[in-house]
């Protein structure tokens, strides 16, 4: 069942500071949600005139300051004659949709990291609250997660590299995070689907709104099976600064940021700088080197210590706690030419694999005395690695495969 949040306004404690607006110690309540709320649709997201503007400020005064129309805040008075929380709670919850907010069950704490990860493309901060539409805990859901970012125009290479590294992420229990968009981030929440995980699609643009309009039946598979979330209000269409915005909360609220196929100018590398800022590993899967939609993922290995990434235990092994789920490197099997000592390994060499040569030949070719070549014909005809013939020694043919 979706949590709901009733709206009340009684037991309250608030007062009027020393300026003559509003002042509440305490930020627990149904008035804090409805002014967080509030805050969501008059302040765009990660307004760093906004940061300035109200730091140090409690929600619920910024709220009253605003609406007491407190002189050097005309910049959100705009928006402030149209805002009304309480109807785009009650919007939210016709959609499915809840506001979760700190000191809810829900809030995520990994989000906090926002306030001291700087700033990245004139955006910062943490968001007021966030909407969230869906069963899942929030919170529960992103205590393992891993976002996969990527081109919206990918090769059929990259779709399949995000799929199957989505599924096989999902098989060992993580969350899978991306931005609801064409191409790779599609295909990271359709892998997770196929595998039976949990996958959140980030929004810039209110939770009831299907952008893309194409992905729509995808976002409502997601708001079934997993979460749809974002800092906007319902009803708020995308804009080019939301998208930027929404890339740090993908950045901030998960463990590890993996990169596949990204121009060198691209949505998905500002979101690897977000994770960069907020101190999370950035992963990145390599392409061909003629493709441009690889290029921006061989420039974060090659410039900005971003990890190789080419399997899914790469990628846990980077999100992993120090000296866990270490990974060993490929190694080839071992034959059993790789145990032979020197001598038997020259004496190898030196036999044909089809003309049998005699063993004094074999002895010259090898750079070993007679004795020692003779020696080691035997102790590699045991091994079945040549076999003699009435006229010398030759290769074993290959066992051909059934």
């Amino acid at each position: 069942m979706t949590p709901t949040y009733a709206l009340t306004t009684e037991g309250s404690g608030s007062g009027r500071g020393a300026d003559g607006y509003e002042s509440v110690a305490s930020g627990n309540g149904d008035e804090e949600r409805l002014a967080r709320a509030g805050l969501s649709r008059v302040v765009e997201p990660g307004d760093l005139a906004a940061l300035k503007a109200f730091d140090g400020l409690p929600p619920l005064e910024i709220w009253d300051r605003l609406q007491h129309n407190a002189a050097g805040l005309e910049r959100w008075s705009t928006r402030l004659a149209t805002a009304d929380p309480h109807r785009d709670l009650e919007r939210a919850a016709a959609a499915g949709a809840r506001f979760v907010i700190p000191g809810d069950d829900e809030w995520p704490a990994e989000v906090e990291v926002l306030d001291e990860a700087g700033q990245l493309t004139r955006r910062a901060g943490v968001p007021f609250g966030i909407w969230v539409r869906g069963r899942a805990n929030l919170r529960h859901a992103l205590t393992r997660a891993v976002a996969i970012v990527g081109a919206r125009a990918c090769s059929s290479y990259g779709e399949h590299v995000s799929a199957e590294l989505s599924s096989g992420l999902a098989d060992n229990g993580l969350t899978i995070v991306s931005g609801g968009a064409y191409g790779i981030d599609a295909a990271a929440h359709r892998g997770a689907l196929a595998a039976a995980g949990t996958t959140i699609a980030v929004l810039a643009c209110g939770v009831d709104v299907s952008y893309p309009k194409r992905n729509s039946a995808l976002l409502s598979r997601i708001a079934e099976d997993g979460l749809v979330v974002a800092e906007l209000p319902p009803g708020c269409a995308p804009t080019k600064l939301r998208f930027l915005a929404r890339n740090r909360l993908i950045a901030a609220i998960t463990q590890g940021t993996v990169v596949i196929e990204a121009a060198v100018r691209s949505g998905a590398l500002n979101t690897a700088g977000w994770a960069e800022q907020c101190g999370r590993p950035v992963l990145a899967v390599p392409g061909p080197i003629t493709s441009r939609m690889s290029a921006g993922s061989h420039l974060l290995v090659r410039e900005r210590n971003a990890v190789l990434a080419t399997n899914v235990a790469d990628i846990i092994e980077a999100i992993s706690p120090f000296g866990t789920n270490l990974t060993q490197p490929p190694r080839a099997a071992p034959t059993l030419t790789d145990t032979l000592d020197p001598d038997l390994q020259r004496t190898l060499d030196a036999v044909p694999v089809h003309n049998p040569a005699p063993t004094d030949r074999i002895a010259s070719t090898a750079g070993l005395d007679l004795p020692t070549t003779q020696q080691c014909l035997q102790t590699l005809t045991t091994l079945t690695l040549i076999t003699q013939t009435p006229t010398g020694w030759r290769l074993t043919p290959a066992t051909p495969c059934p």
